[in-house]
This record gives structure tokens, C-alpha cells and sequence, in this order.
């Protein structure tokens, strides 16, 4: 059963999906997860599926569309704003806690690809969250300031923000938004080098098999300012204390920040690595979502 929900972050209203267990009794009390989406993604792709699935396991769990992004409020459109994503996690909290067959005590939070990397994120300072777990996760700030864990040179940060700077002028004096992908947006932009993710991120998006109409698979150009300045690695350390779950495909481009993740990590931690998969098959491939999500039930079981 799906219902649809909404809930607020600050003054912005969030379109979400409750997805509730098969034989689902309101007068029970049910674990309780927060999903999280992929960067340029909404909740009825792969983070749907996941929900669906999970609910079926016995969990009632939310998913919602970011805000500035598909059927969510706020200006303007289609922003990747870390700090503001971590906090519609929280607030997605926040509304599971008045659901009545909410057990609040036994709450958990997961996300796919870079929803995986807000997941970590808000794990560390949101203490109703008792576990946490990623799906190909990614971290957005580090991914962002590297190519798949490769350092890319200050140099170039500096001078990609320095073009993100001269847009925010050239907006605040009226001119135009400018976007950029976060996969090819053309068959033909895919060449001998596009890496594996981008590259089946195309055949995601842009195609019958993922595509959405409120997935635009783009961010505004200013996000970059937010987005280099975001760490979801920094506090791992000291105060993501809770157990946490890394699932990553064994072919996977992204498995690198799986892997730094789990270094860093002092707490209960585990590393599952699915063989065969790569970043993108973690979304929809049935063979690899089988695996991942027995895994994740069996994980969040323990709540």
C-alpha cells in the first residue's frame, strides 16, 4: 500500500510517498525508515522500488522528492543544496514521529547513490536515526571535489568556482540559470571515456527503463558553491556511532567511497559487496536489488 504524503522543511512543502507493509494494521507499531534519492532523481525511481520492497519486509518507510526538485516546492528549481537535503531527512523524521503505528524508537535511514551520502550525513548528528545504510553510496561533497576518489587539483576547484560565481552574477542581474548534467543528457555525448556510472546512468535516465517526468537528472550551475563546501567524511569518525551498512557492486566506479567510508568508520560498520554489480545495477537490476535488499532487511530488522 502507498499513500501519498506530504510534510514541510521550513517553508517549503515535500511531496512524499508512504509506503506501508503488506497486511498493515493501524493499530500495530511498525520500524520506520527514511529513503533517500540519487541526485537528480525523484521518489518514484530506484528509491521506490527500494521502499516498496522494504515495506513488504515489515517496515513502513517514506520517500520524498528533495527540496527544489520534482514534485516538491521551492526556488530555485532543480538546486543541489547538501546542508538543505540533509535537513529534509530530518524532516521526514520529524513526520514519521506523529504517524501513530510509528515505533519512533526504531527509526533508520538509507539512501541510493548520493542519497546514501546525505544518508551518512544526517546519521551523524540526527540521534533518532538508529541505523543507517547505503545503496552505492556517495558522498556529494567528495564526489564533487574528485573523480571517483582521484583528487582533482585545487587549481581546478578554484576555477570551477569561479564560474559558478560569475553565473550568480549574471543571475542576480537577471540573466538566465545555466544547468549542468549529472549524466549525459544525449546518446552521442558518450564516447570510448565516459566512465561506467555515466554511462549507465544514461541508459537510467534517459531512457524508458528509469526515466521520469520529475527527473530532470540536472542541477543549477550555483550549486557547486554548496556542493564543494558539503563533507560528509569529516564527523564519520567521531560521531556516526550508530550500525551502519555499505552496499556496493563490485564493478562499481563509486565502491571507492563504500570503502573510505567504512575506514573511517568506529563504529559498528559492515561492507557488502555484491558481485557483478556496478553502480547503477544497485538501482533496478533484479539479481543485485534481490541481494541488497534482503541485506537491508535484515540489517534494519535489528532496530
Amino acid at each position: 500500500m502507498v499513500k501519498t504524503v506530504s510534510f514541510v522543511n521550513k517553508a517549503v512543502e515535500i511531496s512524499g510517498h508512504l509506503h506501508l507493509p503488506d497486511n498493515f494494521q493501524e493499530d500495530e507499531k511498525y520500524p520506520a525508515l527514511v529513503g533517500i534519492h540519487p541526485a537528480g532523481g525523484v521518489k518514484e525511481q530506484t528509491i521506490g522500488l527500494y521502499a516498496r520492497r522494504l515495506a513488504a519486509h515489515g517496515f513502513v518507510v517514506v520517500v520524498y522528492d528533495s527540496s527544489y526538485q520534482g514534485a516538491s516546492g521551492g526556488e530555485p528549481r532543480l538546486l543541489e543544496d547538501p546542508a538543505t537535503r540533509v535537513e529534509d531527512a530530518r524532516c521526514a523524521a520529524d513526520f514519521l514521529t506523529t504517524l501513530p503505528y510509528v515505533d519512533a524508537a526504531r527509526m533508520g535511514v538509507f539512501g541510493v547513490c548520493a542519497g546514501g551520502g546525505y544518508a551518512l550525513a544526517v546519521a551523524q548528528t540526527e540521534r533518532r536515526f538508529k541505523a543507517v545504510a547505503g545503496v552505492s553510496a556517495t558522498p556529494m561533497g567528495e564526489a564533487a571535489r574528485s573523480m571517483f576518489g582521484q583528487a582533482i587539483s585545487a587549481g581546478e576547484l578554484i576555477q570551477t568556482l569561479e564560474a559558478a560565481a560569475m553565473q550568480r552574477t549574471a543571475e542576480a542581474r537577471g540573466g538566465e540559470a545555466v544547468y549542468a548534467p549529472f549524466v549525459p543528457e544525449r546518446l552521442e555525448d558518450i564516447n570510448e571515456n565516459t566512465p561506467t556510472m555515466l554511462r549507465e546512468g544514461y541508459d537510467y535516465y534517459r531512457t524508458p527503463r528509469g526515466q521520469h517526468p520529475n527527473s530532470k537528472g540536472r542541477f543549477l550551475l550555483t550549486s557547486l558553491d554548496k556542493m564543494f563546501a558539503f563533507s560528509t567524511f569529516n564527523l564519520i569518525p567521531t560521531l556516526l556511532t550508530q550500525p551502519m551498512l555499505l552496499i556496493a557492486g563490485s564493478n562499481a566506479d563509486t565502491k571507492i567511497f563504500s570503502e573510505q567510508a567504512y575506514a573511517l568508520s568506529n563504529g559498528p560498520k559492515e561492507l557488502f559487496v555484491i558481485d557483478g554489480a556496478t553502480h547503477i545495477a544497485l538501482y533496478d537490476v533484479p539479481e543485485y536489488v534481490d541481494q541488497a535488499v534482503l541485506k537491508l532487511a535484515s540489517f534494519f530488522i535489528k532496530l
